[in-house]
């Protein structure tokens, strides 16, 4: 096995070792595959992370096991994949079979037409089958919304996920659904110990070397999950600046809870990060399905979706009621800010050259407190929102004692609804003690027109979400006392 080298990328393929030299850091996986290794198998469709046409799984070591994941290919680029496994969909089987059971299941549940889109949805029924060998068919609808098919439309597709998985003993048994020593140990033999620093490519290990690496050089970019990154690559065709690589800073890697809070670090997978809010504040299960698709929250992170300055991410408008704030770092300092105070103009932000977030943290549920968050979107899966909301509000005796909201796609930047929040305070959760505050929401903010709804629509569904907050938490909190607080 070769030694560390700090100019080569190393992955595990069909469970040999591949060492990558001499590529430009921006290659996707997806072109490398096609490209460099002729695995047409993997397609592209949309090139945006959109289609799920370029689905492949991804394993890391974790905790003494492989975790393995599905990613869009097209938007990630492959020096992320560094001490990585790589599984393709000709990785399910040889090329004279006998075809993996996900891939049989299609064929036999009719499940393909022109074929295009297949690979994808074996690959992202595979990656469910790896975590999940009976799920239910909610679960089957949420593991596929991020692959389209044109052709055959979704009935068959999902008939043969639940078909193949009625019996889970019998899908497995290719090579790539291996969890064995050896794979363990291959795994092993190429994590990385050296900083990986390829031309216009660094992958940083500890906080302290990122946070001096940047300060050395504000104008790099810093690289998370790339699910923006990617598409200014693919779609913007823009030229990158070097690239500072998150994802091997083991203190950014950490989601931690305290008394009072739930701090999660920058490098932290969305998935990750939901499940973790969702745990800590069950009201946004709802708003965290409908966050993307599997794909992207597999490779983006929270923290990137904070940074971006969007006024429309779906993350920033519900951690912004709960009174989330940030842990900024440049070099050797740091600092807290509260995440609404982030954003200072569209897509501009407050951070200072060389500052980045380190992590965010979210008050953990008090007694008292009615939390939800409501997104308006034309779709329910994969869908940028029109408006998007978080009401956290708690209660002294019968009257609102405090209350924030937090607001997307209503401005320039997220925001809070201030005079809402003022109009609501010391009134009674009735129609009456809500409607100063609803007619503050309408005139607190001029939101454009664009695609996904009028200025007027907006005005309008936001204070339609404030009266479905009033309504649907008009009995109970979801947090009575300190010991029904979760963790």
């Amino acid at each position: 096995m070769p030694t560390d080298d700090a100019t080569t990328v190393r992955l595990l393929l069909d469970g040999e070792v591949v060492a990558l030299r001499d590529l430009p850091p921006t290659t996707t996986v997806l072109d490398w595959l096609r490209e460099q290794r002729g695995r047409c198998g993997t397609k592209e469709g949309c090139n945006e992370g959109d289609c799920g046409a370029c689905t492949v799984v991804i394993g890391r070591l974790r905790d003494g096991r492989i975790e393995r994941r599905a990613i869009n290919s097209c938007i990630r680029f492959i020096a992320t994949l560094d001490g990585c496994e790589l599984i393709t969909v000709e990785s399910l089987s040889p090329p004279a079979g006998p075809l993996h059971p996900v891939q049989q299941a299609l064929v036999d549940h009719h499940a393909s037409q022109c074929g295009y889109c297949t690979p994808g949805f074996v690959m992202a029924l595979f990656a469910l089958q790896q975590r999940n060998p009976a799920p239910s068919r909610d679960e089957v609808l949420d593991a596929l919304s991020g692959n389209l098919c044109r052709c055959t439309g979704y009935r068959p597709i999902i008939d043969a996920a639940l078909a193949l998985h009625r019996d889970p003993e019998a899908a497995c048994g290719s090579p790539a659904d291996a969890d064995s020593v050896e794979r363990h140990a291959a795994l092993a033999a190429i994590q990385r110990r050296e900083t990986l620093a390829l031309p216009g490519f660094t992958a940083p290990r500890t906080l302290d070397a990122l946070a001096d690496a940047y300060l050395a050089n504000p104008q790099a970019l810093l690289l998370a999950g790339g699910t923006d990154i990617g598409l200014w690559l693919n779609k913007d065709l823009r030229a990158l600046p070097a690239l500072l690589y998150l994802g091997e800073v083991a203190e950014l890697q950490r989601i931690e809870h305290d008394e009072a809070a739930l701090t999660i670090g920058a490098a932290v997978p969305l998935a990750d990060a939901w499940t973790a809010l969702v745990a800590e504040h069950p009201p946004l299960a709802d708003l965290a399905r409908r966050f993307a698709s599997p794909l992207v929250n597999n490779s983006g992170t929270l923290c990137g979706n904070l940074g971006n300055g969007s006024p429309i991410g779906d993350a920033m408008p519900a951690l912004i009621a709960l009174g989330a704030d940030l842990q900024l770092r440049c070099g050797p300092v740091t600092r807290c800010l509260p995440l609404e105070d982030l954003y200072l103009g569209y897509r501009q932000t407050a951070l200072a050259a060389g500052e980045f977030i380190a992590s965010v943290r979210v008050p953990r549920a008090q007694p008292g407190l009615r939390l939800a968050a409501y997104k308006l979107s034309k779709r329910v899966d994969q869908d940028i929102s029109a408006v998007c909301a978080g009401f956290a509000v708690t209660l002294a005796g019968e009257r609102i004692a405090s209350a924030r909201i937090g607001l997307g796609g209503m401005a320039a930047t997220p925001v809070r609804a201030r005079l809402a929040e003022a109009a609501l305070i010391g009134q009674p959760w009735t129609a009456d003690g809500f409607a100063a505050a609803s007619a503050a929401l309408a005139a607190e903010f001029q939101p454009l027109d664009d695609l996904r709804g009028s200025s007027a629509y907006r005005r309008l569904g936001v204070t339609r979400l404030l009266e479905r907050f009033r309504l649907e938490h008009a009995s109970a909190p979801y947090a009575l006392r300190l010991d029904q607080v979760s963790g």
